[in-house]
């Protein structure tokens, strides 16, 4: 077969990358998984979720935990919220932070599983 546009190789195993090719999606969802994974590039980031997936907390204790300013916390948060990651309810003028759902603390749980961690 000859070479396709894009490359400047010819396909050896047509009947693989035909079949591979109809498995994957569309180069948006892997843009936006990209995206997701690099929430995940920030150490301070992945102790938040870390945290939250132990136990609901409001920024002051997430703050004390981490060793690092309020506003740093709110920061990541803010990024967190954004990517659909964590969630907060509010009481009076506190409010709590959670996971969004039990994808991101699967996501935590793989990663230290593939790291070889213990305990987490």
């Amino acid at each position: 077969m000859k070479a396709n546009n894009t490359t400047d190789c010819e396909v050896i195993h047509e009947d693989i990358v035909n079949k591979v090719k109809e498995e994957m999606t569309t180069a948006d969802d892997y843009l936006n998984l990209a995206s997701l994974m690099k929430l995940f590039g920030d150490g301070t980031r992945v102790m938040i979720l870390h945290a939250l997936e132990k136990n609901e907390m409001c920024v002051g204790d997430l703050a004390v935990l981490l060793g690092v300013t309020k506003s740093a916390v709110s920061h990541q948060l803010k990024q967190l919220k954004m990517a659909n990651l964590v969630k907060f309810r509010r009481d009076g003028q506190m409010m709590y932070y959670s996971l969004a759902d039990d994808h991101v603390s699967r996501i935590i749980d793989l990663g230290f599983e593939h790291l070889g961690c213990d305990e987490h």
